[in-house]
């Protein structure tokens, strides 16, 4: 069964997949419960990282630091009210489920494009679960003493670049995961390829430790790989660790990985496709 992987697409199109969007935003916001544990989790979790930073810059002897602990404050907060977006582990186990179990035949009887359709879900997904989340840690966190809470943005231009990268992050996050997604069909079990991922994009993305921390040489690795455009981009705009020259290029960088990541998406997609075969009736 063949799908037009390229088409060109038309008002009409993308009204399906922002159907689709909303469909799943709409089932994501239902789930209240479970952000509220969420929410006391991941308070638990950024004050405990920042008390670790604050034992590390008080530590006698240790020299300078790449970030200043209130911007280090604001990046472990920022990141805790933006989890959801970022997070390799949360992705759509129905996707997996129907791809093995072969219910991906029904997906492929629509008249859409199945990357496109389960991209906009999975965008929706982690819109719905950061919406839930992200302004009660944001208000607490304001609030907190400084260099412990949450500072305000260094100028609205950076504001607003971070808004931008935040959504382009989040768009190489899914694009990521649209990869483990469709390995499902090369694999008798995708689990193998979803952990080693989840282990690689924690690390590599700066979410264990932040990128500046690194030494300059492997930091310089780190920021060109596809993990380094996902949240190290726009929690270091915000924290003002990044700016200038630098941000421009991290800014490309970003739009360069997404690119290429839906690009490769798009042609293994299409590849499965061709090769798919389904059996029963």
């Amino acid at each position: 069964m063949k799908q037009m992987s390229f088409k060109t697409f038309r008002p009409s199109s993308l009204r399906k997949y922002a159907a689709f969007f909303r469909l799943h935003f709409t089932m994501g916001l239902q789930y209240r419960t479970a952000a509220f544990a969420g929410i006391a989790t991941q308070f638990v979790w950024g004050s405990m990282e920042i008390l670790m930073f604050r034992a590390f810059y008080q530590t006698p002897d240790n020299g300078s630091f790449p970030m200043t602990l209130e911007a280090a404050s604001a990046y472990v907060w920022m990141q805790q009210a933006f989890l959801a977006l970022f997070i390799a582990w949360m992705m759509d186990n129905e996707i997996f489920t129907c791809i093995i179990d072969g219910n991906v035949s029904y997906e492929l009887c629509r008249p859409i494009d199945i990357y496109n359709m389960w991209f906009s879900r999975s965008m929706a997904s982690r819109c719905s679960k950061a919406v839930l989340r992200c302004m009660p840690i944001l208000i607490v966190a304001a609030f907190l003493p400084k260099p412990y809470g949450l500072m305000a943005p260094v100028s609205i231009p950076a504001f607003m670049l971070f808004l931008l990268t935040l959504a382009a992050g989040l768009a190489v996050t899914v694009a990521f995961c649209m990869l483990i997604y469709i390995s499902a069909f090369f694999t008798l079990s995708p689990e193998g390829i979803r952990m080693v991922s989840m282990s690689v994009v924690e690390f590599f993305s700066g979410a264990v430790i932040p990128l500046p921390f690194f030494p300059d040489r492997v930091r310089m690795i780190f920021e060109l790989l596809p993990f380094g455009s996902m949240q190290n981009v726009p929690l270091r705009i915000y924290s003002g660790d990044l700016a200038g020259a630098a941000m421009g290029r991290a800014i490309l960088v970003q739009f360069l990985w997404l690119s290429v990541l839906i690009t490769v998406g798009k042609l293994l997609n299409a590849l499965a496709m061709r090769k798919i075969t389904l059996q029963g009736g």
